[in-house]
């Protein structure tokens, strides 16, 4: 089932603009505007600060006033993360431990401001010379203070499998390793807020059958994001069954948003959403 040629499948979602790789063309501040100007109403970040935890009020107060003028909501935030200089995350970092800690409470704020219902934390690559289980203990511990304090603004705290090939230091390379750690975060806290995050493209770089991972995990899952594979370009310019795919989600019960996240094939992001209707791309929730 190709989504272009039946549309009726991408009906049944919320969709939501990744900000940090679509209109990567224009200047950050320029970015929720134009994701209006094409029709979405939601929109999600990497952490937009680079390396820096902390940033100056300055640019946070910039950032609000971005995404309240474009009448856009940003549903989803990652932490600390520095993905410009090949980090994948922070939390399981040692040299990281307290730039992590000093950004949670700054992204979840900014988060809390603007209504912002999910905060992603990659889980960080191996470092050599450190013990992995060391690394995992710091992980979990991080984590659990992250879900902590997203649970204090009514929100989730994802936890996303990468692809090795683009990521070979990232342990979490698989969708059962992803869920492994929300269990644990989840037993650590109790608050049953930690999800998966279902990347759908970089599972299929990983050889997953998608079908299985929505079937065996759809009770887990917190968000799902996408690209086409293997280029990671908009739906239908690689091998993914977009159509298939937004069925099997809708029949296995969930019910959040699909997160867009692929480098428009043309390089002009505004191209690139030709086969999602505009009366799609308004997020219902």
């Amino acid at each position: 089932m190709d989504v272009a040629a039946d549309p009726s499948a991408a009906a049944r979602h919320s969709f939501t603009v990744n900000l940090s790789i679509l209109f990567g063309e224009l200047p950050l501040l320029e970015r929720p505007a134009a994701a209006a100007a094409a029709g979405f109403t939601a929109a999600e970040l990497w952490w937009p600060f680079g390396g820096e935890p902390d940033p100056p009020a300055s640019e946070l107060d910039a950032l609000r006033r971005a995404f309240a003028d474009a009448g856009v909501r940003l549903t989803g935030l990652n932490l600390l993360d520095d993905l410009g200089r090949g980090a994948r995350g922070t939390v399981s970092v040692p040299s990281e431990r307290e730039r992590f800690r000093t950004n949670v409470p700054v992204a979840t704020a900014l988060a809390a401001s603007l209504g912002t219902p999910a905060l992603n934390a990659l889980y960080g690559n191996r470092v050599e010379g450190v013990d992995p289980a060391e690394q995992d203990a710091l992980a979990l511990e991080n984590l659990a203070l992250a879900a902590r304090a997203a649970h204090g603004i009514g929100a989730i705290l994802l936890i996303e499998a990468l692809n090795r090939p683009e990521s070979p230091d990232y342990p979490l390379v698989s969708a059962a390793a992803a869920v492994d750690v929300v269990d644990k975060v989840n037993a650590a806290t109790g608050l049953g807020n930690a999800r998966f995050l279902c990347d759908l493209y970089h599972l299929a770089r990983n050889g997953e059958d998608l079908a299985a991972v929505i079937d065996a995990h759809a009770d887990r899952i917190g968000h799902v994001q996408i690209a086409d594979t293997p280029g990671r370009g908009e739906p239908g310019t690689g091998g993914l069954d977009f159509g298939d795919l937004f069925a099997r989600l809708a029949a296995a019960g969930y019910t959040g948003r699909i997160g867009l996240e692929y480098r428009p094939s043309t390089g002009v992001s505004a191209d690139s959403f030709g086969w999602l209707p505009r009366e799609y791309r308004a997020a219902a929730r």
